[in-house]
């Protein structure tokens, strides 16, 4: 337990930073992506519809529609390869898991927005 709590103390602040994400949020995460010898950032922004707290193993998903085809993309938000994590609007949800979304198209697939 202490070596837990002497392993975590270094990085607690980058632990509250990415953890502000909530069910409901709509990200835009950038990714590095590395091709070859090249590393470019690719650009992901969509809906979280599931969040799986274990600390330094937490995992949200996140959920977009392209071109009328829903795309679910499991996170690492701690992974080295996360370049930015940003929230860019929150939503009012009374669940813990938006799994519902995934029968829903257009207008009714959103979220009541918090301003």
């Amino acid at each position: 337990m202490l070596l837990n709590k002497i392993s975590l103390s270094p990085m607690d602040d980058a632990l509250n930073e990415r953890l502000k994400v909530k069910i409901g949020d709509t990200v835009k995460i950038d990714t590095k992506i590395r091709e070859g010898e090249r590393e470019r950032i690719q650009q992901f922004e969509g809906t979280v519809i599931a969040m799986h707290n274990a600390g330094y193993n937490t995992t949200i998903t996140v959920r977009k529609t392209f071109q009328g085809v829903g795309l679910e993309r499991v996170i690492l938000p701690f992974s080295p390869r996360i370049a930015n994590l940003k929230i860019i609007q929150s939503a009012r949800v009374r669940r813990a898991k938006l799994y519902y979304l995934r029968e829903r198209q257009g207008k009714a697939a959103r979220l009541k927005q918090i301003f």
